[in-house]
């Protein structure tokens, strides 16, 4: 509950919740047995539900990755086929270049298998691990383990309508794992109760691909995590129907889940990723390939859930619990990845996404750079199919395994990458231990962390300092190189490691070739300094300082007195045709419009738009002031309604009364703190007919 408190009802009954007004919640017993937990917060509910009813279970590496499903043994859909044809689909994904952990490879009524140890070994050739379905009980589960099986899949057909039955299914198919082999156990289960979140991946069940259920899916597995499970998902575009282009919308977003999987057989055309063939094949691989560099990020998530019991997938509201908008239908359609990725999925035929909210902060488009500032709604957003809408807070710092296609393409001098998105100080705890076996439960693991120091805005030094690796496991890496990606508006002076400067390199062809330096791409999303180092030892820490580098979407300001129409433009947002420089809005084509005239005043200078409208410029905290004489350009014959505001880095400066046809021009000069990046809007203030604004002879007074 928002109010602080959280309830478990101890039971196996049957039950009914309505969140209306007011609630209803009913068992279907004659008994009430409730626990309830007062926290400090929602994250400090689930930890005491958690350290009730159990915490997550830490999955295995491979359990982070994409899995298949099918029946390879007498498919009636498939025709006659065995189960070692199951190699022939992981030939397939490896001549797509498509990552994928896992197979179930009997998942059908009836199916069975053969070959079994064989099958395995095949898999684990490809860099797979071998899964089964799970009809009628777990009596063979110790010889299937024995000969290769580490992932088991429950089904309804054996564990009924759930409740004890089917809970007690899922801890003992984690367990056969676990005690036949070294492995982890690694479950997924269509339905249980409380406690579940110890022994398996929840899954939501034989659904079709569709638009709604896109839709539906959302707020079902970010809300999941309020009830302490960490791991709840759903087959990437259902079993039944789909379209190739639900099936890419699907999986985009479901990369940033901890565990997603394909089912094939059951539709007319089977669902592995690269079955639609081109566009589909390329946007597929974009997101299952992003998903392996994001595993070290996951991963950690994963071992923090273990202690937390948080999981890593978030709604709004469990982050930002003092925002009242996240406790309502306006963010019910996007969810948090860890804290520091927000995505909003496109769950209809479009590519346009409109409703994006950013909560408090910073935020950053992860496809162009482009920074937003919190609390703002983002519409119009440009989303064509290879593009989910997905923003990165500010002072992020994320690791990542670049280049991989699995875990196993890891070896002992292979880097580490991580991306710093530089705002104030902030930090990362990554967890690594060997991502299969049970030693961690005995202390084999550790952790790394990179703590960030930089602007709050504008430039300045930015610095990073990694700790020594603390801890050991098998297969550690004793040293290794680091990669960072460090965005950045402005290029630094200089790169030092450790206090000495890392040569400066000319592109990215020369920076490929070189043991270590750094190099400055301006085109890449804002901004993006590269750097690379040597091989380092784990057992020592570094720093790395980047001097005269910036805080994440800051970029130099202009110098001097400047006119805004002169200036680039960070983004231009526009009710009616492009914004024009120099001359009012016009029409729909650019450089329509006329000399931009107010009260019969010509000026030369200036920018004519139409509401709703929104210029960024970035100012770069060297302008301390911002004039201009605003109104509805005399084009308009005396009519249209709109407001002027100055917005500074998400804080409104100004407002002008609204502003008709028939008003005067207005003079204005807005004191701007120096800050980053400047907002000129332009709202409708009724209908927007005629609402053509003019900023006439708008300039910054800078330093």
């Amino acid at each position: 509950s928002s109010a602080g408190y959280g309830v478990y009802r101890n039971t196996y009954a049957p039950g009914s919740y309505a969140f209306d007004d007011p609630v209803s919640t009913t068992e279907q017993e004659l008994r009430f047995d409730a626990y309830y937990f007062a926290g400090t917060g929602l994250k400090d509910v689930i930890g005491q539900y958690t350290s009730l009813t159990g915490k997550p279970f830490l999955p295995p590496v491979y359990g982070l990755e994409m899995g298949d499903s099918d029946c390879y043994l007498h498919n009636a859909n498939r025709g006659e086929r065995h189960t070692l044809d199951a190699l022939k689909i992981a030939d397939d994904y490896a001549k797509n270049d498509m990552p994928n952990g896992w197979m179930l490879v009997n998942d059908g009524y009836g199916c069975g298998y053969e070959n079994l140890a064989q099958t395995a070994q095949g898999l684990q050739q490809h860099k797979m691990q071998l899964g089964l379905w799970t009809e009628n009980g777990l009596g063979q589960l110790a010889d299937q383990v024995r000969a290769g099986q580490r992932v088991a899949k429950l089904d309804v057909a054996w564990v009924g309508d759930g409740y004890k039955f089917a809970l007690d299914g899922c801890k003992a198919a984690y367990q056969g794992i676990e005690d036949n082999s070294d492995a982890r156990g690694f479950t997924w289960a269509p339905e249980s109760w409380s406690g579940a979140q110890r022994c398996g991946v929840q899954w939501s069940g034989d659904q079709s691909g569709s638009w709604d259920y896109i839709r539906w899916q959302i707020p079902t597995y970010a809300g999941s995590t309020m009830s302490g499970m960490a791991y709840n998902t759903g087959d990437v575009d259902g079993i039944f129907g789909g379209s190739p282009q639900t099936y890419t919308r699907d999986l985009q977003w479901k990369s940033f889940l901890p565990a997603i999987m394909s089912m094939d057989g059951w539709a007319p055309s089977d669902k592995q990723p690269y079955r639609s063939g081109e566009p589909y094949t390329s946007i597929n691989r974009k997101y299952l390939k992003l998903k392996e560099s994001l595993l070290p990020y996951m991963y950690s998530y994963a071992a923090e859930a273990t202690r937390t019991g948080v999981g890593p997938v978030r709604p709004l509201a469990l982050e930002y619990p003092d925002d009242p908008v996240t406790a309502t239908d306006a963010v019910k359609y996007e969810f948090l990845s860890g804290q520091d990725f927000l995505v909003a999925p496109v769950y209809s035929d479009t590519s346009v996404r409109d409703g994006i909210y950013l909560p408090k902060g910073t935020w950053v488009d992860y496809w162009t750079g482009r920074t937003y500032q919190g609390p703002t709604t983002v519409n119009g957003y440009s989303a064509p199919l290879d593009t989910l809408p997905l923003f990165v807070k500010a002072g992020a710092t994320i690791p990542m395994w670049p280049g991989i296609s699995s875990y196993q393409d890891r070896t002992a001098d292979s880097p580490l990458a991580w991306d710093v998105y530089p705002q104030g100080r902030s930090s990362f705890s990554l967890y690594e231990d060997d991502g299969i076996t049970r030693q961690h439960r005995e202390g084999k693991y550790a952790t790394q962390t990179a703590q960030v120091t930089a602007p709050t805005a504008g430039s300045g030094q930015v610095r990073i300092d990694v700790s020594a690796s603390k801890g050991d496991f098998a297969g550690k890496q004793t040293a290794r190189p680091y990669l960072f990606t460090v965005h950045s508006g402005t290029a630094p002076n200089q790169v030092a490691l450790g206090g000495r400067a890392l040569p400066k390199l000319a592109d990215q062809a020369a920076f490929d070739r070189a043991d270590q330096g750094w190099w400055y791409d301006p085109a890449d999303r804002g901004g993006v300094v590269r750097v690379k180092t040597a091989s380092l030892a784990t057992s020592a820490g570094f720093r790395l300082v980047l001097d005269g580098a910036s805080a994440v979407g800051s970029q130099a300001g202009p110098s001097g007195d400047a006119w805004a129409s002169d200036l680039p433009w960070a983004s231009a947002v526009n009710g009616w045709g492009p914004a024009e420089r120099d001359r009012s809005n016009g029409e729909t084509g650019p450089a329509d419009g006329h000399p931009i005239t107010l009260d019969g005043t010509v000026y030369p200078k200036g920018i004519g738009v139409h509401a709703d409208s929104d210029i960024e410029i970035v100012t770069g905290g060297r302008c301390s002031s911002f004039d201009a004489v605003v109104g509805i350009d005399d084009e308009i014959n005396g009519y249209g309604s709109v407001t002027f505001s100055v917005v500074a880095d998400g804080r409104t400066l100004w407002t002008s009364p609204v502003l008709t046809g028939q008003s005067a021009a207005l003079p204005v000069t807005v004191p701007l703190g120096r800050s980053d990046r400047v907002h000129l809007r332009v709202d409708a203030a009724g209908g927007s007919t005629g609402d053509h604004g003019d900023w006439a002879a708008a300039k910054f007074h800078c330093a």
